[in-house]
């Protein structure tokens, strides 16, 4: 059950990321709802350097964002299934999903809206029930 559970929580993650990614180069869903306001962005820098513009950073941002939930079930999902003993052996790599998640939880909450709220809170409720099996 531990490693239904580190499965189910990573691949929601894995799920997010994947469609945030796909949201941010190939459709408008994360564009603003004003068109002006898209112009406005890609005719202003930063203040930190003006060889990018607001616009580019925003898909960088989203992209990059989107890539670090990727990268974590990229990395844990074949963990999980080729080398348990690894997460199940270390108190660091079965608790590191609670962290991620918990971080990730707070932004979505501060920031962000419910569907990747809610796909968070799965994922963090079957990463503390993992931890919690496999460090019983």
């Amino acid at each position: 059950m531990d490693k239904i559970l580190l499965i189910v929580g990573v691949s929601i993650f894995g799920l997010l990321g994947t469609i945030h990614l796909l949201y941010t180069f190939f459709t408008t869903k994360l564009h603003p709802y004003d068109p002006k306001v898209v112009e406005v962005m890609k005719g202003t820098s930063l203040r930190l350097t003006q060889e990018t513009t607001i616009w580019r950073a925003w898909l960088g941002f989203n992209a990059s964002h989107s890539m670090g939930a990727m990268l974590f079930a990229a990395i844990y999902l074949p963990l999980i299934i080729f080398h348990f003993e690894v997460i199940r052996d270390s108190l660091w790599f079965s608790v590191l999903p609670v962290i991620v998640a918990i971080s990730y939880l707070i932004l979505a909450k501060k920031y962000w809206f419910k569907i990747p709220l809610f796909g968070i809170l799965i994922s963090l409720l079957c990463f503390i029930t993992s931890a919690w099996l496999i460090n019983l």
